[in-house]
């Protein structure tokens, strides 16, 4: 993501900030915010790069009906209470949905768990509250903007009961490693978010990016891995075989899921 500046001389200063339009003006007014936290005052190296792509009329409907009831925007204003918003079900936070098939599945076959599922997306968000309607998941909330925010201001010590990360952006590209999302700061306040014993699920096909992953996780004083072998793990039966990891698997392309859980002796 880039920043512009806008060349029309009525701008007050030559150095002056103008967020993009698709930032500024939102297209459901009702809805997820463009820019929920001013990402633009955040320098912060970002992992993730928003798309903007068509929302289909059963998508823009969803987000005008349901997102008051089951949205959140990431705002970094408020700490949230999770009990409340799930009903005192444990709550596992999922970042980066896509168009949400997955997360409905999960929601579906583990009605006694709640999913915060956050994602950049605005199509995948009301794709996802669609799912959710239409098959009385009650057990979702869709968030819109910057995970690390949310992680960071808006939930409590230990109170994440998991945290799921499928298929995040690998950045093929060397110079872009750095945006890659797990990386020893994140892992570190992320751990502070999940209750001992809690489960950081990741799952990539681009194996330069596990083998990152396993290093990293290993390596973090305040993850275990799951696997007595210290490697990869078998997919669990709970996370379903999506049909993008399908066409993959086609292609010959290898998925590796990582099970590291929260040791017991992390310091908040």
């Amino acid at each position: 993501m880039s920043e512009s500046l806008n060349p029309q001389p009525s701008v007050p200063a030559a150095n002056s900030y103008v967020p993009p339009k698709w930032r500024t003006e939102p297209r459901f007014p009702d809805g997820p915010a463009p820019d929920p936290a001013g990402s633009h005052h955040e320098r912060r190296i970002r992992s993730f790069q928003p798309r903007r792509s068509r929302v289909t009329t059963g998508q823009g409907e969803a987000l005008k009906r349901l997102w008051g009831t089951w949205g959140l925007d990431i705002d970094g204003h408020r700490v949230l209470d999770l009990k409340e918003m799930f009903d005192g079900l444990p709550v596992v936070l999922e970042i980066g949905f896509g168009m949400g098939e997955a997360t409905a599945q999960m929601a579906a076959d583990d009605p006694g768990t709640g999913i915060l599922a956050v994602d950049v997306h605005t199509p995948g968000q009301g794709n996802l509250l669609a799912l959710a309607e239409r098959n009385g998941l009650t057990n979702i909330r869709v968030a819109n903007g910057d995970a690390i925010i949310l992680l960071r201001e808006m939930l409590p010590p230990d109170s994440l009961a998991g945290l799921r990360v499928y298929f995040p952006d690998p950045w093929p590209k060397a110079r872009h490693h750095k945006r890659r999302l797990i990386q020893p700061e994140f892992l570190t306040l992320a751990a502070t978010r999940l209750a001992p014993g809690a489960v950081l699920h990741c799952a990539t096909d681009w194996e330069p990016y596990a083998e990152q992953m396993l290093e990293v996780l290993t390596a973090h004083p305040d993850f275990e891995n799951t696997q007595p072998d210290g490697g990869y793990a078998p997919r669990p039966e709970f996370r379903p075989l999506t049909r993008f990891e399908g066409q993959g698997l086609d292609k010959g392309h290898v998925v590796h899921d990582l099970l590291f859980r929260r040791a017991a002796n992390t310091e908040n």
